[in-house]
């Protein structure tokens, strides 16, 4: 008998836990900088060592940091549902609880790509620097989806909320569009969990549980109403 599909929307709240600061607890500022400015294409046309400076000091702190017990536990449901991971977050700390099939919808702190092709894509562990090229001679940048650029992994993104047989959405505002509206994607039928520390408005929909907890102690009240 084949697994039912279990797909999550993971947001910045299940990182908080593991030490990652979020937008949202920093009063729209991240680690003490603007969004404006480190999150943009135009602020990579203006100060590109800012922005590298910035994100190498976010790859060193997600390489510090561990994973959780909610990533840890949403890894665990595998062994009794087929589980896809759609995160907002840049981190691979779901990676490393152990999920297998996790898609990134806003980029990967642990790769770079060319400033111009943005398949060309190899993996850093490392600082990135100016001068550093991609194989096609232009500048590295993070392979990070900035504010006012295409989410190109929506499209599937959809389609693996649509094919839902359970969907759950752990540690998001549901604030940031497009991945926001993913939600709407999910049938009516589908069973709908909403897990964080503080319950973000949706329109009224059906089959839809509230668990008003942080992401820690939420997944253990999930998991004991998927597997009781």
């Amino acid at each position: 008998m084949a697994k039912k599909k279990l797909v999550i929307l993971s947001g910045a709240g299940i990182s908080a836990e593991s030490g990652l600061r979020t937008f949202r607890d920093s009063d729209g500022l991240w680690e003490g900088y603007n969004v404006e400015d480190v999150a943009t294409p135009e602020a990579w046309q203006k100060d590109p060592q800012l922005v590298l400076n910035f994100y190498n000091e976010r790859r060193r702190n997600v390489a510090d940091a561990k994973p959780n017990t909610a990533h840890i536990g949403l890894a665990e449901l595998e062994n009794d549902f087929d589980v896809t991971v759609i995160t907002q977050n840049i981190d691979d700390l779901h990676e490393r609880a152990g999920s297998t099939n996790v898609l990134h919808l806003h980029g990967e702190i642990f790769k770079m790509r060319s400033e111009w092709d943005d398949e060309l894509i190899s993996e850093i562990k490392g600082d990135l620097k100016l001068g550093d090229l991609a194989t096609d001679g232009k500048q590295l940048r993070p392979f990070i989806v900035w504010f006012g650029e295409p989410v190109v992994m929506m499209e599937k993104a959809v389609e693996v909320v649509y094919t839902a047989d359970i969907f759950a959405v752990v540690g998001t505002s549901l604030a940031v569009y497009p991945a926001a509206g993913l939600i709407n994607y999910v049938l009516e039928t589908t069973p709908k969990y909403i897990i964080d520390k503080k319950i973000p408005y949706t329109s009224p929909m059906k089959n839809l549980t509230l668990i008003e907890k942080a992401a820690t102690e939420g997944i253990v009240d999930f998991k004991k109403l998927l597997l009781d």
